[in-house]
C-alpha cells in the first residue's frame, strides 16, 4: 500500500519556526526506494509550487529560491520519515503543504510526482 501522511502544520507568527513530517508506509518505501521525495505548497488562488526535494538513496537536497536558506529537508536514519524544517517563516509561506514521491531518481524540481499526501495547513500571521 502506498501512503504518505503529513503532520506538523499549524499557526505561527512571522519569524517563527515549524517542522513538518511526512511518514511513508512500507509499501511506499518499497515502491519508491530508488526515487525522490519532495515538499510542495499551494496557497489560495495560486498554483502548486515546488518547495524542497530529497533523493531517497543519497539524501541530495534541492530547494526553491524562495525558501533557500530558511527551509531544510531531511530524512531519518531508518528512511521512514522525511522532514521539512521551516525557519524565519513569512506570511507568504502560508499554504497547504503536501509531500510527494516520484519513482524516477532524475529531475527533482518538477511537479510531476507519482503520489501525493493529503496535505497539512501552515498559516503564518504577521
Amino acid at each position: 500500500q502506498v501512503q504518505l501522511v503529513e503532520s506538523g502544520g499549524g499557526l505561527v507568527q512571522a519569524g517563527g519556526s515549524l517542522r513538518l513530517s511526512c511518514t511513508a508506509s512500507r509499501g511506499t518505501r518499497d515502491t519508491f526506494r530508488s526515487g525522490t521525495m519532495g515538499w510542495f505548497r499551494q496557497a489560495p488562488g495560486k498554483e502548486r509550487e515546488f518547495v524542497a526535494g530529497i533523493r531517497w538513496t543519497d539524501s541530495s537536497t534541492y530547494y526553491s529560491d524562495s525558501v533557500k536558506g530558511r527551509f531544510a529537508i531531511s530524512r531519518d536514519n531508518a528512511m521512514t520519515t522525511v522532514y521539512l524544517q521551516m525557519n524565519s517563516l513569512k506570511p507568504e509561506d502560508t499554504a497547504v503543504y503536501h509531500c510527494a514521491v516520484k519513482r524516477s531518481p532524475g529531475v527533482v524540481i518538477t511537479t510531476r510526482y507519482d503520489y501525493w499526501g493529503q496535505g497539512t495547513q501552515v498559516t503564518v500571521s504577521s
